[in-house]
Protein backbone atom coordinates (compact mmCIF):
# COMPACT_ATOMS: atom_id res chain seq x y z
CA UNK A 1 0.00 0.00 0.00
CA UNK A 2 1.39 3.41 -1.05
CA UNK A 3 2.29 5.91 1.65
CA UNK A 4 0.88 9.41 1.79
CA UNK A 5 4.21 10.85 0.59
CA UNK A 6 4.23 8.54 -2.44
CA UNK A 7 0.68 9.55 -3.31
CA UNK A 8 1.55 13.25 -3.00
CA UNK A 9 4.69 12.75 -5.18
CA UNK A 10 2.62 10.92 -7.80
CA UNK A 11 0.05 13.76 -7.90
CA UNK A 12 2.78 16.39 -8.26
CA UNK A 13 4.48 14.40 -11.06
CA UNK A 14 1.16 13.99 -12.86
CA UNK A 15 0.48 17.75 -12.69
CA UNK A 16 3.98 18.52 -14.00
CA UNK A 17 3.51 16.09 -16.89
CA UNK A 18 0.13 17.61 -17.81
CA UNK A 19 1.54 21.17 -17.57
CA UNK A 20 4.45 20.31 -19.88
CA UNK A 21 2.12 18.49 -22.25
CA UNK A 22 -0.06 21.58 -22.54
CA UNK A 23 3.00 23.73 -23.23
CA UNK A 24 4.23 21.39 -25.97
CA UNK A 25 0.75 21.20 -27.51
CA UNK A 26 0.61 25.01 -27.53
CA UNK A 27 4.06 25.22 -29.14
CA UNK A 28 3.10 22.67 -31.82
CA UNK A 29 -0.14 24.54 -32.52
CA UNK A 30 1.75 27.83 -32.96
CA UNK A 31 4.22 26.18 -35.35
CA UNK A 32 1.38 24.73 -37.44
CA UNK A 33 -0.35 28.12 -37.61
CA UNK A 34 2.92 29.79 -38.65
CA UNK A 35 3.46 27.24 -41.43
CA UNK A 36 -0.08 27.75 -42.73
CA UNK A 37 0.35 31.52 -42.73
CA UNK A 38 3.63 31.27 -44.67
CA UNK A 39 2.12 28.90 -47.23
CA UNK A 40 -0.94 31.10 -47.64
CA UNK A 41 1.23 34.13 -48.36
CA UNK A 42 3.24 32.48 -51.13
CA UNK A 43 5.42 29.78 -49.64
CA UNK A 44 8.87 30.00 -48.13
CA UNK A 45 10.37 31.82 -51.07
CA UNK A 46 10.74 35.58 -50.82
CA UNK A 47 8.16 37.31 -52.97
CA UNK A 48 9.71 39.94 -55.22
CA UNK A 49 7.89 42.55 -57.27
CA UNK A 50 8.45 43.15 -60.95
CA UNK A 51 11.29 45.42 -61.88
CA UNK A 52 9.48 46.65 -65.02
CA UNK A 53 6.16 48.52 -65.29
CA UNK A 54 2.89 46.67 -65.88
CA UNK A 55 0.69 48.47 -68.42
CA UNK A 56 -2.83 47.96 -69.74
CA UNK A 57 -3.61 48.02 -73.48
CA UNK A 58 -4.10 50.10 -75.50
CA UNK A 59 -0.62 51.34 -74.72
CA UNK A 60 2.71 52.13 -76.38
CA UNK A 61 6.03 50.71 -75.24
CA UNK A 62 9.49 51.88 -76.33
CA UNK A 63 11.77 48.85 -76.47
CA UNK A 64 15.28 49.50 -77.75
CA UNK A 65 15.17 50.35 -81.43
CA UNK A 66 11.46 49.60 -81.78
CA UNK A 67 8.22 51.10 -80.59
CA UNK A 68 5.21 48.82 -80.09
CA UNK A 69 1.64 50.10 -79.76
CA UNK A 70 -0.52 47.24 -78.48
CA UNK A 71 -4.21 47.27 -79.39
CA UNK A 72 -5.92 43.91 -78.84
CA UNK A 73 -5.52 40.15 -78.43
CA UNK A 74 -7.49 37.02 -79.29
CA UNK A 75 -7.55 33.42 -78.18
CA UNK A 76 -8.03 31.58 -81.46
CA UNK A 77 -9.46 28.07 -81.16
CA UNK A 78 -9.32 25.54 -84.00
CA UNK A 79 -11.79 22.70 -83.36
CA UNK A 80 -10.82 19.06 -83.67
CA UNK A 81 -11.45 17.51 -87.08
CA UNK A 82 -11.33 14.04 -88.51
CA UNK A 83 -7.66 14.48 -89.31
CA UNK A 84 -6.34 17.07 -86.81
CA UNK A 85 -6.45 17.58 -83.07
CA UNK A 86 -7.91 20.71 -81.53
CA UNK A 87 -5.49 23.63 -81.25
CA UNK A 88 -5.38 27.05 -79.64
CA UNK A 89 -3.15 30.08 -79.98
CA UNK A 90 -3.00 33.59 -78.64
CA UNK A 91 -2.90 36.24 -81.35
CA UNK A 92 -1.58 39.69 -80.53
CA UNK A 93 -2.24 42.82 -82.60
CA UNK A 94 -0.01 45.90 -82.50
CA UNK A 95 1.66 48.63 -84.52
CA UNK A 96 5.46 48.50 -84.80
CA UNK A 97 7.83 51.33 -85.65
CA UNK A 98 11.59 51.45 -86.19
CA UNK A 99 13.03 54.21 -83.97
CA UNK A 100 16.72 53.35 -84.36
CA UNK A 101 18.22 56.81 -83.80
CA UNK A 102 21.65 55.25 -83.24
CA UNK A 103 22.31 53.54 -86.57
CA UNK A 104 19.29 54.57 -88.67
CA UNK A 105 19.22 51.00 -90.01
CA UNK A 106 16.23 49.06 -91.34
CA UNK A 107 15.74 45.66 -89.71
CA UNK A 108 13.36 42.82 -88.91
CA UNK A 109 12.14 42.75 -85.29
CA UNK A 110 13.08 39.45 -83.68
CA UNK A 111 10.52 36.97 -82.39
CA UNK A 112 12.16 36.97 -78.93
CA UNK A 113 11.15 40.59 -78.28
CA UNK A 114 7.59 39.54 -77.36
CA UNK A 115 6.72 36.67 -75.03
CA UNK A 116 3.53 35.39 -73.46
CA UNK A 117 3.71 35.34 -69.66
CA UNK A 118 1.41 32.48 -68.51
CA UNK A 119 1.94 33.14 -64.80
CA UNK A 120 1.84 30.60 -62.00
CA UNK A 121 5.55 29.98 -62.33
CA UNK A 122 5.26 28.56 -65.87
CA UNK A 123 7.91 29.38 -68.46
CA UNK A 124 7.29 32.23 -70.86
CA UNK A 125 6.23 31.35 -74.41
CA UNK A 126 8.09 32.85 -77.36
CA UNK A 127 6.16 34.16 -80.32
CA UNK A 128 6.01 32.41 -83.68
CA UNK A 129 7.49 35.46 -85.37
CA UNK A 130 6.23 38.96 -86.07
CA UNK A 131 4.08 39.40 -89.17
CA UNK A 132 3.55 42.79 -90.82
CA UNK A 133 1.55 43.32 -94.01
CA UNK A 134 0.99 39.57 -94.14
CA UNK A 135 4.72 38.77 -94.27
CA UNK A 136 6.59 37.02 -91.46
CA UNK A 137 9.91 38.78 -92.11
CA UNK A 138 8.78 42.30 -92.96
CA UNK A 139 11.57 44.86 -92.69
CA UNK A 140 10.77 47.94 -90.63
CA UNK A 141 12.39 50.98 -92.25
CA UNK A 142 13.74 53.69 -90.02
CA UNK A 143 11.85 56.96 -90.36
CA UNK A 144 8.66 55.48 -91.85
CA UNK A 145 5.28 55.45 -90.05
CA UNK A 146 4.31 52.42 -87.92
CA UNK A 147 3.21 49.20 -89.59
CA UNK A 148 0.20 47.12 -88.51
CA UNK A 149 1.57 43.82 -87.24
CA UNK A 150 0.62 40.70 -85.32
CA UNK A 151 2.17 37.65 -83.76
CA UNK A 152 0.94 34.37 -82.28
CA UNK A 153 1.84 32.18 -79.32
CA UNK A 154 1.10 28.45 -79.24
CA UNK A 155 -0.84 27.43 -76.11
CA UNK A 156 -2.67 24.32 -74.87
CA UNK A 157 -5.98 23.54 -76.62
CA UNK A 158 -7.95 24.29 -73.44
CA UNK A 159 -6.07 27.51 -72.67
CA UNK A 160 -8.35 30.15 -71.17
CA UNK A 161 -7.67 33.52 -69.59
CA UNK A 162 -9.72 36.61 -68.86
CA UNK A 163 -6.55 38.68 -69.00
CA UNK A 164 -3.23 37.80 -70.64
CA UNK A 165 0.19 39.32 -70.06
CA UNK A 166 2.75 40.03 -72.76
CA UNK A 167 6.38 40.56 -71.84
CA UNK A 168 8.18 43.15 -73.96
CA UNK A 169 11.95 43.00 -74.33
CA UNK A 170 14.25 45.62 -75.76
CA UNK A 171 17.87 45.67 -76.86
CA UNK A 172 20.49 48.05 -75.52
CA UNK A 173 22.93 50.01 -77.66
CA UNK A 174 26.25 49.34 -75.98
CA UNK A 175 29.71 47.85 -76.39
CA UNK A 176 31.20 44.65 -75.06
CA UNK A 177 34.39 46.04 -73.61
CA UNK A 178 37.55 44.06 -72.97
CA UNK A 179 35.96 40.62 -72.91
CA UNK A 180 37.98 38.04 -74.85
CA UNK A 181 39.49 40.72 -77.04
CA UNK A 182 36.19 42.47 -77.78
CA UNK A 183 36.41 46.06 -78.94
CA UNK A 184 34.54 49.15 -77.80
CA UNK A 185 32.25 49.39 -80.83
CA UNK A 186 28.63 49.86 -79.78
CA UNK A 187 25.80 47.87 -81.32
CA UNK A 188 22.27 46.66 -80.52
CA UNK A 189 22.42 43.62 -78.23
CA UNK A 190 21.29 41.92 -75.01
CA UNK A 191 17.51 41.86 -74.97
CA UNK A 192 16.13 42.63 -71.52
CA UNK A 193 12.58 43.07 -70.16
CA UNK A 194 11.22 46.61 -70.38
CA UNK A 195 7.49 46.19 -69.67
CA UNK A 196 4.55 43.83 -69.22
CA UNK A 197 1.34 44.61 -71.10
CA UNK A 198 -2.05 43.28 -70.03
CA UNK A 199 -4.85 42.66 -72.53
CA UNK A 200 -8.33 41.13 -72.26
CA UNK A 201 -8.54 38.71 -75.20
CA UNK A 202 -11.62 37.91 -77.22
CA UNK A 203 -12.27 34.24 -78.03
CA UNK A 204 -12.40 33.43 -81.74
CA UNK A 205 -13.24 30.07 -83.31
CA UNK A 206 -11.35 29.31 -86.52
CA UNK A 207 -13.37 26.65 -88.32
CA UNK A 208 -11.58 27.16 -91.61
CA UNK A 209 -14.21 29.46 -93.06
CA UNK A 210 -13.68 33.00 -94.21
CA UNK A 211 -13.62 35.74 -91.59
Amino acid sequence: MESLDEVIDAMIADRVIHRHRRIWLLVIALVVVAVLVVLATGGWKEKKGRTVPTLTAPTTVTAGRYEFSFTKAEIVRTPKTEYDEAESKVKLYFDAKNIDTEEHESDIPGSKLLVLVPGGGADTIESDGITCRGEISWVLVYGLPPESCSTTFKVDPDFAAKTIEIGVLGESYEAVSGVFGANDNEFWQAEAPVAVVRLDPAVVVDDGGSK
